[in-house]
């Protein structure tokens, strides 16, 4: 379980890390661009980024990201075990393959994957911050009056959530197709495209459901 939390995680985060700070810089300029009305104060900006990392870009884009990722990985992987009779094998000696080998995988991104968030939401913020230095198109002394302005803790809860719901909604979905791939190789490529596609909708699904639930 360790060695899939590394695998599954720690090596995703070069990538989480590096989108979560452009997209927290483009957030940032996005919406002081666009705001223009005189009478609407310049910490909107920081407030308005906040919001959107916490809330939808860190727990979801992000684990879409993941799902192309990490699910095509494991899709391939226990794909490829199937077409090699390696999983019959494990059947023959009597060890239950589907516990041995998806268990740890759902486990450790189920742990794994909210830490990967936290850094998500921190770098996002701190890109918008960093940018509201370089460019001024908001003060950061604003900025970070935004962060603050009528900050709920909930909100950081909401996304962890989410985000566990989703990590076991990435794994199993994409370890069931992997599971029972029949045939070679192309049918071992096509799985994983499937298993990507299939995590997406049930996330996208699932992030509605569980916003009408959790925060209406």
């Amino acid at each position: 379980m360790v060695e899939e939390m590394d695998r599954l995680g720690v090596r995703s985060l070069g990538l989480v890390a590096l989108m979560s700070v452009f997209m927290g810089a483009v957030i940032t300029l996005q919406t002081s661009t666009n705001i223009d009305a005189a009478w609407i104060p310049k910490y909107v900006v920081g407030f308005t980024a906040r919001q959107s990392i916490i809330l939808e870009f860190s727990p979801t884009i992000i684990s879409l990201i993941l799902a192309g990722k990490v699910g095509s990985n494991i899709a391939a992987e226990i794909g490829t075990m199937r077409v090699n009779e390696q999983i019959d094998a494990l059947d023959i000696m009597g060890i239950n393959s589907a516990s041995y080998l998806i268990l740890p995988k759902i486990v450790a991104a189920m742990l794994i994957f909210p830490f990967l968030i936290v850094i998500s939401m921190f770098l996002g913020i701190f890109g918008g911050w960093v940018v509201s230095i370089l460019t001024g198109v908001v003060g950061p002394e604003d900025f970070i009056q935004g962060l603050q302005w009528d900050f709920d803790p909930y909100t950081v809860t909401y996304a962890l959530i989410k985000t566990v719901v989703f990590a076991f909604i990435i794994t199993s979905v994409s370890a069931y197709h992997g599971y029972f791939t029949k045939g070679g190789a192309l049918e071992v490529g096509r799985s994983s495209t499937t298993a990507v596609v299939f995590s997406s909708i049930v996330i996208l699904i699932a992030n509605y459901l569980l916003t009408q639930i959790l925060l209406i």
